[in-house]
């Protein structure tokens, strides 16, 4: 085999595992059936969630994975397949199921490696209904200060009278 070809998988391998490296989530997806423009409309929301959505040859994506010890994602390693890369655990998983559910069957979700935790398509479904870090935050200290809002409304209440 030529060396430059050689050199080029070698580096494109070295791409997908310091990209696994830098992200907390890599989701697998099917794009069969999906037109250029709306694989570039996934790829646009996925920008504006820092992610990203790259198609490799599963070969090469097959010998990172080994190097990753993802050993789970070796066998959705056929057909047409997208990897997105997010640096959130369910910013890219939102964007995914958005756009799976409103193209039908042409965007499937395959699998997910979720900070080195394999995840299945319907838990990743299930994890994108949650909130987001920010919304459970928020909820989290409104639970906190309503026993004192309370407390505070029960007192202005006794001292009105």
């Amino acid at each position: 085999m030529n060396q430059e070809v050689l050199q080029a998988k070698v580096s494109t391998v070295n791409e997908i595992v310091e990209k696994a490296k830098a992200n907390k989530t890599l989701i697998i997806v099917e794009y069969r059936g999906l037109s250029v423009n709306q694989l570039e409309q996934i790829r646009r929301a996925l920008r504006a969630e820092d992610a990203s959505l790259a198609v490799y040859k599963n070969s090469l994506v097959e010998r990172a994975v080994k190097e990753l010890k993802y050993d789970e994602l070796e066998p959705l390693l056929t057909g047409p397949n997208a990897f997105v890369f997010s640096l959130d655990e369910l910013k890219g998983a939102k964007v995914v199921a958005k756009y799976a559910k409103r193209f039908g069957g042409t965007l499937n979700i395959k699998g997910a490696m979720i900070e080195g935790q394999f995840v299945d398509p319907k838990t990743l479904t299930a994890l994108s209904k949650l909130p987001g870090k920010d919304g459970l935050i928020s909820m989290f200290l409104s639970c906190l200060q309503a026993p004192i809002r309370s407390f505070a409304c029960a007192v202005q209440a006794v001292a009105d009278k």
